[in-house]
């Protein structure tokens, strides 16, 4: 066999999958195992938490929720509240709902990062689509010190689901420290800019983390190895 025939054939292998990388043998785990395990795990405890939440009597706050709430409201200041009305803004209504997914999809397809641009989009729709159905389903309502005009249903908080969806998909997709470091302090400064806005209680922001992060990782698994080969 000569030279020009056995490059021939190991191209052939690679291109039919029989010889991959490391990283591709990698995300061939990854999108087998743990993502499912862990996303579905996460899910299932806001679930659990939230039936929790709507068999109490009238869908009573935990005791760490109107202990939270108490500090809060005792503390408020036009120093703090400031800044909350600012995550409320970006973590909500038409800028989080359309201009955030559109110019990140914008820049993903610029880049020509076609799978992380479907990634992108359908964790965010998923989210979004849990997020109204446990609202709907579970009723909770929303504290009486609320600041803001928001819809009914406080669990999950859809604010923080957001923020944590951003969090783990950015993430995901771009794999670098400082973007992993930098969704997770935007998803607890939005947990606690919600509950400063008396929006939600303390619980629901815990389950809107929970929805947020695991609907993430879970659409991750099916897409982990074409974005490894995108990448």
């Amino acid at each position: 066999m000569d030279g020009g025939t056995a490059h021939a054939l190991v191209a052939g292998f690679f291109r039919r999958g029989y010889l991959c990388t490391m990283e591709e043998r990698t995300a061939r785990t990854v999108s087998r195992r743990w993502p499912l395990i862990s996303g579905v795990t996460a899910v299932t405890l806001a679930v659990a938490l939230g039936l929790l939440i709507f068999v109490r009597e009238k869908n009573l706050p935990f005791g760490f929720d109107t202990a939270w709430m108490e500090e809060i409201v005792e503390h408020r200041n036009p120093v703090w509240e400031a800044p909350s009305l600012v995550m409320n803004f970006l973590g909500g209504g038409w800028f989080a709902v359309f201009v955030v997914p559109l110019v990140v999809v914008v820049l993903l397809l610029a880049f020509r990062r076609y799978a992380a641009a479907l990634y992108f989009t359908v964790a965010v729709l998923l989210s979004v689509g849990t997020v109204q159905l446990l609202k709907q389903s579970l009723g909770r309502p929303r504290p009486l010190e609320i600041l803001v005009t928001s819809d009914t249903g406080a669990f999950p908080s859809g604010h923080v689901a957001n923020a944590a969806t951003l969090a783990v998909v950015l993430g995901v997709i771009l794999r670098r420290g400082w973007v992993w470091a930098a969704g997770i302090a935007y998803t607890v400064l939005m947990m606690l800019s919600r509950t400063y806005l008396g929006a939600h209680w303390a619980s629901d922001t815990i389950g809107g983390a929970l929805v947020g992060a695991g609907v993430a990782v879970i659409v991750w698994a099916p897409f982990a190895l074409r974005l490894e080969r995108e990448r």
